[in-house]
């Protein structure tokens, strides 16, 4: 077999030649039955998309994206939004699809979606109509599965969604206190894309529609496979040569060695030593190198090698250097490739830019989804965060590099929201994103964005290369807020203060412009044992964010508060921790201060910190 490489040009998302149903046009909603298909005049899809959520038209909601992505390179996109998983019926409702399966559990994990912290079931459901819970299964992703190999097995099934993404390698499953397998392997799919899906599906599905069966589809970035060897022509390296196992020493102290410290003429010479000059090998290409992780067998039973798995997951997530990972699980091995190239300004334009009603399908009435009505105001301005705060998972699934709309695309969508969406009252609830102060901001040096490992670009403290001038997203707000009809633009999204304090400006304007009261932001703990765990700023930056903002809310003439949020017992934090911050509470005085608790109990010392390398 020849040897496969992932150096290839990129290809513009909507450079590909049609597919032969383009002749059946845009769809006024992606069909959910049978009697939609044949008002379409379709008598089959070539794709049919599995979801765990409620069906809105919506560039919020994941299935909508995907679905309206394919239905522009000419595909018939069919959806089963939370379907019967009871039996395999309702997953043959649109028949046969021609291509595959696209299934995902949702815009969140289902069995976050189904249960609290407690292990508690939840008794709501914001992706499902009138708030209702119970329309989705445990592992909805599995289930899906199951089902769609029960109903047509000889039909590809690819996984995606931020279930299966965040579990594409063996993990750590807190609802069983195991660590599971990755659910690739589980689920018994065909592929799983992980990550913003456009530039993985688009290519796949073409290349299936050509012919290509997805058994031989192995080569494309942003996906997992299963194999039984690597691909050919790679060279691997073993994990272990690149982060040693275990806790992370201190640096030793030269000067605690007396030998070190000892006047040459008082240190044994040996003359028998000689000199010998080795040279490091000339490193292979990244594109050609995978990385052999610790089995599923080992990571389940060592903590240590979980640990050092976990940190070479977050050292491979820069397209520009990511090598591929492969880990053994039985007799085979998970293979993912490296991320894919995230998305330019033009191709985020397009995307937004998709033929999206804005509303839930005609097939639920009048019955209110909330997680739409949450929404339903306000616009996605970029992806991306390069925070790499170490609770959140948005690195290891959208990636830090920003990927940014332009100013025309946003002004362009808030007219439509303006223009044509019910219920519009003048107030855009949101422009933003992961982060709500990220827009535009990237990093200043092309050859440091490729190559660079860092877990954050800001912590322990802002990058060098990194761009903190907030003017793009400035003039992006000046203009907003101008257009006729338009009465208020309110940030709802988490500011990143460390980054705002940077640029004074940006808090004067949001201070001045665009906060209905409250702003969110999360410093997460005020002691700095936990928030190096975190790799969070010290709280010097949030004080200085709060003098600037409570100045400028008063030169505005307005009285507006700071709501911040904290974290209690994470990994790292000791009891004085959580008395210390329940002290620094006490003393400040939030909004409806008599109210404001730590509604915690704090938990022991955490030993174990291997997983902070």
């Amino acid at each position: 077999m020849s040897s496969i490489s992932l150096i290839q040009p990129e290809r513009d998302l909507f450079s590909y030649t049609p597919y032969w149903a383009e002749c059946y046009g845009t769809a006024p909603f992606l069909p959910m039955s049978r009697e939609e298909m044949d008002t379409l005049g379709w008598d089959s899809c070539d794709v049919i998309l599995v979801t765990g959520d409620a069906y809105v038209d919506h560039p919020s909601f994941g299935m909508a994206i995907v679905g309206r992505m394919l239905e522009a390179q000419g595909f018939r996109v069919g959806i089963i939004a939370q379907p019967d998983w009871t039996s395999k019926a309702d997953f043959m409702r649109l028949g046969k699809p021609n291509l595959f399966y696209g299934v995902t559990a949702g815009n969140m994990d289902s069995m976050i979606n189904r249960y609290t912290a407690d292990r508690k079931l939840r008794h709501d459901d914001a992706y499902t109509p009138n708030n209702e819970s119970g329309k989705r299964p445990d592992r909805a992703t599995l289930v899906y599965t199951q089902r769609c190999k029960e109903a047509f097995s000889d039909v590809p099934v690819i996984l995606g969604g931020i279930e299966a993404s965040l579990r594409r390698i063996a993990h750590y499953d807190y609802w069983s206190d195991t660590v599971r397998r990755s659910v690739l392997v589980d689920s018994k799919a065909d592929m799983l894309m992980y990550g913003n899906g456009e530039r993985p599906l688009v290519e796949v599905a073409h290349r299936l529609a050509s012919g290509e069966p997805i058994a031989s589809i192995i080569d494309v970035r942003n996906t997992a496979v299963m194999r039984k060897e690597a691909l050919p022509g790679w060279s691997g390296v073993d994990s272990t040569r690149l982060d040693k196992p275990g806790r992370i020493e201190p640096i030793p102290n030269p000067y605690g060695d007396d030998l070190a410290c000892a006047p040459d003429a008082d240190k044994k010479k040996d003359d028998s030593v000689q000199t010998i000059t080795v040279r490091a090998p000339k490193p292979k290409p990244w594109e050609k190198t995978y990385v052999l992780l610790p089995s599923y067998e080992k990571v389940k039973n060592d903590k240590v090698l979980y640990a050092h798995t976990s940190r070479i997951l977050h050292h491979e997530t820069n397209p520009g250097c990511a090598r591929a990972l492969m880990q053994k699980h039985g007799d085979r091995y998970i293979w993912i490739n490296p991320p894919a190239i995230p998305l330019s300004t033009e191709e985020m334009d397009s995307v937004f830019a998709l033929p999206y009603q804005r509303v839930p399908h005609p097939a639920y009435g009048s019955t209110r989804i909330p997680a739409y009505e949450m929404i339903r105001f306000s616009i996605n301005i970029m992806r991306g965060c390069y925070g790499g705060c170490s609770f959140c998972s948005i690195t290891e699934h959208e990636g830090r590099i920003i990927q940014s709309r332009s100013e025309d695309s946003i002004i362009r969508e808030i007219e439509e929201i303006r223009d044509k969406v019910p219920g519009f009252t003048g107030v855009i609830s949101d422009l933003g994103g992961p982060t709500a102060n990220m827009y535009m901001l990237r990093c200043q040096s092309p050859r440091a964005e490729q190559t660079c490992r860092r877990a954050s670009c800001v912590y322990p403290e802002i990058c060098q290369h990194m761009d903190t001038n907030h003017e793009p997203t400035i003039n992006l707000y000046r203009r907003a807020r101008d257009l006729d009809g338009v009465k208020k633009i309110l940030i709802a999204s988490g500011v990143r203060y460390d980054l705002a304090v940077e640029d004074p400006r940006y808090i004067k304007e949001l201070a001045t412009h665009h906060v209905g009261g409250y702003l969110k932001i999360a410093p997460e703990h005020t002691e700095e044992g936990p928030l190096s765990k975190m790799m969070k700023p010290g709280m010097g930056s949030y004080h200085r964010f709060k003098e600037l903002f409570d100045t400028y809310s008063k030169q505005a003439g307005k009285e507006q508060y700071l709501i911040p949020y904290f974290i209690s017992a994470h990994p790292g934090t000791r009891d004085e921790d959580m008395v210390n911050l329940a002290l620094w509470l006490k003393k400040k005085p939030f909004p409806f201060g008599s109210g404001t608790k730590l509604l915690s109990v704090a938990v022991g010392e955490f030993h174990h910190d291997v997983s902070h390398g």
